[in-house]
């Protein structure tokens, strides 16, 4: 700030115009007493009381900005993770893009839904779901017209407040350089986000996050910490309860896990459970094996797309065989088309899993808190349809009501 802003060499023009009236009324009385005696004295009377009137004006503007300066300072706050680092915050973001459903869906979980203007990979992005929570819905039109935000001018265009992205996945997929991601977090708005849906990708080479522990960045992001802390204990419980019921590991299926979108599928991608990605976040709290434990097969990743044919997955013959790429199907749908096809099939037919019905949808990629619940319980139908009813069923393992009060604040 320069010292005509604070009054040091006169008067600002928005203090001259505070203080119009007075500099104009003692110009007026200087000139209607200038042929009087004393005018010399009258005039200097009035230029310092005008002087000081200024000087007052200033210093008073000069502390309130001051302490406007000291408000917004107290206002700010800051994000820590990786791979960013710390972000910093001025308020509070309102409008948002995410690369893929998982984030997008921490959001709407914190109730700030509305604040979308796209997403990076929308057709990966289930939605449907929220239709079953009482009063929780999404932009889906906006989200439609905007599906694949990858792209510095599309940045530009939406005028985002964050992006939740792991900036170097964009640098990793999209050929951006760190040029470019510095120039939108400094010219648009901040990245805050890391890519954790797998564990296996040679270029991740800094810390992973937890399904719940980047759910907490983000709730820190948008400052609704409390959502996240209800909505952990909402998980917590609902996981605890689901465990108490599973029975001993022995008994508990191995499970092939794979990616395959046609239904007439005839190689399979692998991708293994102790991995620890989020998208294994259900498997793994189930207590399912890996039927690939022991073998050499890699995770699929960005260098990794080695698959597997009949010959090859009926060496391993796994108890269950879960797969990725239909989930917008339902389990009817996927029986009778993938399943179906698998029975048919010459060598796919002399598959255990397929002998006993055991072939399932395998779950979203990315999936946030919300989905989360969801692809739990039908996993658990799936695992052990006993204990907890068969997929098809409409059993319901945790309470839609709370999880809607939740999200939209009603706790």
């Amino acid at each position: 700030m320069d010292e005509k802003s604070t009054g040091r060499e006169g008067l600002t023009r928005r203090n001259y115009i505070r203080y119009g009236g007075t500099a104009l009324g003692a110009g007026m009385l200087a000139g209607c007493t200038s042929d009087s005696s004393g005018s010399d004295e009258t005039t200097a009377a009035a230029e310092t009381t005008t002087e000081a009137a200024a000087e007052t004006t200033a210093a008073t503007e000069t502390e309130a900005e001051t302490e406007t300066d000291a408000a917004e300072a107290d206002a700010s706050y800051s994000v820590t993770m990786e791979p960013m680092g710390e972000v910093t915050f001025d308020s509070v973001p309102e409008s948002w893009a995410a690369y893929d459903g998982g984030y997008a869906d921490m959001a709407v979980a914190l109730g700030v839904g509305d604040g979308v203007t796209g997403v990076g990979g929308a057709g990966r992005y289930y939605t449907y779901v929220y239709d079953e929570l009482p009063g929780v819905s999404v932009d889906r039109e906006r989200i439609e017209a905007y599906p694949e935000v990858r792209t510095k001018e599309e940045f530009y265009e939406l005028d985002n407040d964050v992006h939740l992205y792991d900036p170097n996945m964009l640098i990793n997929w999209f050929d951006w350089d760190q040029e470019d991601v510095d120039e939108i977090a400094e010219n648009v708005a901040p990245f805050v986000g890391n890519l954790i849906f797998r564990r296996s990708d040679g270029w991740h080479d800094y810390r992973y996050y937890t399904l719940y522990e980047a759910f907490e960045k983000v709730a820190q992001v948008f400052q609704r910490e409390d959502r996240y802390e209800a909505f952990a204990a909402l998980h917590d419980e609902f996981i605890a309860d689901i465990q108490s019921r599973l029975p001993p590991a022995d008994e508990r299926p191995n499970v092939f896990l794979t990616y395959e979108g046609t239904t007439e599928p005839e190689t399979f991608s692998p991708y293994r459970l102790n991995d620890k990605g989020t998208s294994k976040k259900q498997w793994n709290d189930l207590g399912v094996t890996d039927a690939l434990t022991g073998t050499d097969i890699e995770n699929l990743s960005t260098t990794n797309r080695g698959e597997l044919d009949y010959e090859n997955l009926l060496e391993v013959d796994p108890d269950v065989i879960l797969i990725r790429g239909h989930e917008r199907k339902t389990a009817a749908e996927f029986r009778d088309t993938v399943l179906a096809y698998m029975e048919d099939h010459p060598v796919g037919g002399e598959l255990t899993a397929v002998q006993n019905g055991r072939v399932y949808r395998g779950g979203y990629l990315n999936q946030g808190p919300i989905h989360n619940l969801f692809l739990t319980e039908r996993a658990a139908k799936q695992m052990y349809p006993e204990e907890f009813g068969e997929v098809t069923s409409d059993a319901e393992l945790f309470d839609r009501q709370r999880v809607a009060d939740v999200v939209n604040g009603e706790f």
